[in-house]
């Protein structure tokens, strides 16, 4: 008896989106770390032992390529998450030993909590993610941090207006760097899998470049619920402003992470990081596009399995 075998009239069994293959997604799971044929040759998975190697490589990496820009003479154009956060602590502690500006640096927040229609939380709401990139990236790096004209949020106002400034920093020779975490159900910021439905083709899908008010699947706001609310859903909002593929697959260097394990044998993200690797591109696991992209992908080891029952 195994989950395929019991799916079938079970509160679960329309949960998950239509288009995942979960005998396809339990052959993932037994996979490890190891290369498949469609990754892009400068994908690189960086295994971490632990979460403060994990913190000081990724935010080293974005800290690095920020100065690699600036000695290049080069404008640079980042999409940035609200999590992974320990990264940004160590992303400022480079830069400012380093002694590098960042007024080269325009950032574009990847989502922010939402309504429907689209309206965010308000900036000094500590919840907002607005608010959190301030307090620990903008903020710490004082007389170093990217000028204010050049941070953008994904309020309704202005994510729509991403994809017209990045084609612009592009047309003036600027690379863009991704960073991103990986989320319970592989959504790439809050660009869900089931939204793949919409669409009749993974071409089509490509060329979503945001959503306003997205809505979010369960175990997405289950996931916040846990690590960013202290497992209270009931502050958790339902919907997000987002970036889409559209966007997110124009990265030149791509910087991700996953850090999902709870400590006592517990993680939330095994799964969610081994589809990543080895699904194969398709639209309805958002993260399966990640491979194919140059860059890497910073993780706890614990996270490439094996993963089995374990008595804790």
């Amino acid at each position: 008896m195994n989950f395929m075998t019991t799916l079938s009239g079970s509160m679960l069994e329309n949960f998950y989106p239509a288009g995942w293959d979960m005998e396809r997604i339990d052959a993932c799971c037994e996979k490890g770390a190891q290369r498949e044929a469609f990754w892009h040759p400068d994908f690189q998975p960086v295994a971490c032992d632990g979460i403060a190697e994990f913190d000081t490589k990724m935010g080293h990496e974005i800290a690095l390529q920020i100065k690699k820009a600036r000695d290049r003479g080069e404008k640079l154009a980042m999409i940035i998450p609200v999590g992974p956060m320990g990264m940004y602590r160590w992303a400022v502690y480079f830069l400012r030993e380093w002694q590098v500006k960042c007024d080269h640096v325009t950032t574009f927040n990847m989502d922010e909590w939402a309504d429907g229609e689209g309206n965010t939380l308000s900036a000094d709401n500590p919840a907002s993610f607005e608010y959190c990139m301030k307090e620990a990236f903008f903020t710490p790096l004082g007389e170093l941090t990217v000028p204010e004209n050049q941070r953008n949020f994904a309020t309704k106002a202005n994510l729509p207006t991403y994809p017209e400034k990045i084609a612009a920093l592009k047309a003036q020779g600027a690379k863009l760097v991704l960073i991103f975490g990986i989320g319970r159900m592989c959504h790439i910021a809050f660009w869900e899998p089931h939204f793949a439905a919409e669409f009749d083709s993974d071409e089509e899908w490509k060329k979503q470049n945001y959503r306003l008010g997205a809505k979010l699947h369960p175990l997405t706001i289950e996931q916040n619920a846990i690590t960013s609310f202290k497992s209270r859903t009931t502050l958790v909002p339902c919907r997000a402003n987002t970036v889409g593929p559209g966007l997110l697959l124009q990265a030149d260097i791509i910087i991700g992470g996953a850090d999902g394990a709870l400590g006592r044998g517990m993680g939330w993200q095994g799964m969610s990081f081994l589809m990543t690797l080895h699904y194969g591109p398709s639209r309805w696991v958002t993260s399966s596009y990640i491979p194919t992209l140059p860059g890497k992908l910073f993780y706890l080891k614990e996270l490439e399995g094996p993963l089995v029952p374990e008595v804790n």
